[in-house]
């Protein structure tokens, strides 16, 4: 019970991931405000944390607005008194590949992604800051915005935006003595249901058995659970000199990823020319110090293939 007394919100908290860092957080003695577009669904899961003996709360908003940010803060403020974090989890999804998507393909996931990660952090810093809490913000990333994913332009470009809103909040949050980082999940959801390559960890999971080894270990792929005691770690005071970082965790695997920084530099009297650049250009541009696009995954085992039996 470690987290007593703390309050958080988790948006898009109604099902997935999202549930599974509120179960955590509830389990663990804070108070949670569910928070999804389906009224229904939020309350359902508020429910079942205050059947398990938890506190919780569901707000229904649609999160990328001023308005939905204010009535979550609100929300916490009047069922519990004050805010202590902030997990921007909400998401949706519109693939498709650039000459098929659309603007409001684009928008609406930018819209909730990015915009919603803005404003409900913008609405929580401001009520840390007056109040004089030394809060949590943990918003979500994903490898798709860290590497970019065929047909994720709308996706990557909004996860990619998060990481660097990020990193700014951390230094313009540090004199009020709030904390913000940046967890990138991977963990078996409704999304990875329709990929063939996940298939023998799915299967095992519906049967309610461990994951083989190789998803675990190899790519870091879990249950929400595995995500969720990271979450948890991060709100509580045990991380307080935690900031500014981003850091992935799924399965058996937890990763701490650099932040950009160059990897080479090169110097030419008078700068880079066009003439220069063709001289040079093979060089300094050779296939094995151009960095991987997209994220790449080892070879199943015969026995993981998906079919087999």
């Amino acid at each position: 019970m470690n987290l007593a007394g703390k309050v958080a919100i988790v948006t898009g908290s109604g099902q997935g991931l999202g549930l599974a860092y509120a179960k955590e957080l509830a389990g663990r003695g804070c108070a949670v405000v569910i928070n999804g577009v389906n009224a229904e669904r939020a309350e359902r899961a508020a429910a079942q944390i205050r059947r398990d003996g938890g506190r919780a709360v569901s707000v229904a908003a649609n999160v990328g607005t001023t308005e939905a940010a204010r009535a979550l803060v609100n929300g916490a403020i009047a069922a519990f008194g004050r805010l202590d974090a902030l997990v921007t989890n909400a998401g949706n999804l519109r693939d498709k590949s650039l000459l098929n998507m659309s603007d409001e393909d684009f928008d609406v996931v930018v819209n909730v992604h990015l915009r919603g990660t803005f404003t409900c952090v913008r609405e929580a810093f401001s009520y840390f800051k007056d109040a004089g809490i030394r809060g949590r913000i943990i918003t979500i990333g994903s490898p798709s915005g860290q590497y970019g994913n065929f047909g994720q332009t709308n996706y990557s470009a909004a996860k990619a935006g998060i990481v660097g809103m990020m990193r700014t909040w951390a230094l313009e949050m540090k004199k009020s003595g709030v904390n913000v980082n940046t967890v990138i999940p991977v963990a078996a959801t409704t999304m990875t249901k329709a990929v063939p390559y996940f298939q023998k960890a799915l299967e095992a999971e519906e049967r309610g058995e461990a994951m083989p080894s190789f998803f675990r270990r190899e790519l870091g792929f879990g249950r929400t659970t595995d995500v969720a005691g990271l979450i948890a770690y991060l709100v509580s005071d045990d991380a307080a000199g935690i900031t500014g970082q981003v850091i992935g965790v799924g399965g058996d695997r937890l990763q701490l990823w650099a932040h950009p920084a160059p990897l080479s530099s090169d110097y030419h009297d008078g700068g880079w020319g066009y003439e220069d650049l063709q001289q040079y250009g093979a060089e300094l541009f050779k296939p094995e110090k151009l960095q991987q696009v997209g994220a790449t995954f080892p070879q199943l085992p015969p026995e993981l293939q998906p079919g087999t039996s």
